[in-house]
């Protein structure tokens, strides 16, 4: 059994799809997000979404690096991650304005302090005002913040989306099909819309990345950070303080706790730039969240091969995981976006035009692979690790 199972997470969420199989997909079961008819406005020509996602585990870091260091400024990066992380499930659908949001805030009161909400609440409207200026509009319609430390050892912060949209500029993933490139748009870097560093770790597999990378001593420093069941041999093995330094080229040195905290990347501005100009272009849009790099196999409008022979080199952050846990090459390529966190499905000769519009936002990109016809659903990854087969 993997660290990541033993620590009581899924990245495949196996339970999870297993219990859902029966329920209704939705009008397009090969899109990222379920779409369902337009309730609201009674057309037959739009869809209805309602999404719910959140900053996971993440907020936990956010409460280690809170109480090491005193910084609270660190919380309003855990709301860019619960909206992100909704966002950008939204955006593969093609919906990239006019969003309405909701944020559920669930927290042990005697461990978090009025200010650590404060800092969640403003931070939200913040990146919506971030965003406003991209031409992205989301209101912020309040939520539910509740008191419920029997069920909260510390916080969880997470929120939902809702949208109306035009079937017509739906992005389904039902185009998808052999002879078309895969674009990845890296996760790490600096945006321009971006105010520092960005590692890409972006919020899924936290637990493992907390857990590989920072040392014992957040166990007995902090025994509320982590279920007490779990065995000794799987809690905080790493070799890392939060207030640890790392060298990234070109950025400097930075703190090990900023690089496991780097808000989640949104690809709104993008996203919302490529679907103005090229919307024909695009056959299907992929968030590499939760499964990482095998997160596309799931929206496959039938049997096909991915091959993703160009990946970006793994950013510092994922080294660090791998070099604390051991990991294999395939865990990691399942857990963790691993450099690009968004891809587009698209013709050969408009690959170009899509990494022209990234680039000028400050976004690296490339054509990570390809898609060719098989007899069954295969992916394929290769790079300097050698190469990885996931069969369906």
């Amino acid at each position: 059994m993997s660290l990541y199972a033993q620590r009581g997470v899924s990245a495949q969420k196996e339970e999870v799809h297993a219990a859902i199989q029966d329920l209704d997909q939705g009008l397009y079961p090969h899109a990222f997000c379920k779409l369902y008819a337009d309730f609201l406005g009674g057309s037959q020509d739009h869809i209805n979404i309602m999404h719910a996602d959140g900053a996971g585990t993440k907020s936990i870091l956010a409460y280690l690096y809170w109480k090491e260091t005193g910084d609270a400024t660190v919380w309003k990066g855990i709301a860019q991650d619960a909206i992100a992380m909704n966002l950008d499930d939204l955006l593969c659908v093609g919906i990239y304005d006019q969003i309405l949001f909701s944020s559920t805030i669930d927290r042990n009161k005697l461990l978090i302090t009025g200010e650590v909400i404060s800092q969640v609440i403003n931070g939200t409207q913040d990146f919506f005002n971030t965003l406003k200026d991209f031409g992205v509009q989301i209101a912020f319609l309040g939520g539910e913040t509740a008191d419920v430390g029997d069920v909260v050892r510390t916080i969880a912060v997470n929120g939902t989306m809702t949208a109306r949209w035009p079937k017509s500029k739906l992005i389904t993933n039902d185009l998808i099909a052999p002879g078309q490139v895969i674009v990845g748009f890296s996760s790490f870097g600096k945006a321009n819309y971006e105010t520092e560093y960005n590692s890409g770790l972006g919020s899924n597999g936290l637990t493992s990345a907390r857990h590989d990378i920072l040392s014992h001593y957040y166990a007995t420093a902090f025994p509320e950070s982590f279920e007490p069941s779990l065995k000794d041999e799987v809690v905080y093995l790493g070799k890392n303080r939060m207030t640890d330094m790392l060298a990234i080229e070109g950025f400097g040195e930075i703190s090990v706790g900023k690089l496991l905290l780097s808000p989640t990347r949104t690809y709104a501005p993008l996203v919302k730039a490529i679907l103005s100009q090229h919307f024909d272009a695009v056959k299907g849009m992929i968030h590499c969240s939760g499964g990482g790099q095998t997160k596309c196999m799931k929206y496959l409008p039938g049997n096909m091969r991915i091959v993703k022979n160009n990946l970006f080199e793994a950013p510092p952050i994922f080294k660090l995981i791998q070099a604390n846990s051991g990991a294999n090459t395939k865990e990691m390529y399942q857990v963790f976006n691993m450099g690009h966190r968004l891809e587009i499905f698209t013709n050969a000769t408009a690959a170009d035009s899509l990494i022209a519009i990234a680039k000028g936002l400050g976004i690296d990109a490339q054509v990570v692979g390809y898609v060719e016809s098989s007899d069954n659903k295969e992916l394929v990854l290769e790079g300097s690790f050698g190469k990885e087969v996931f069969s369906y």
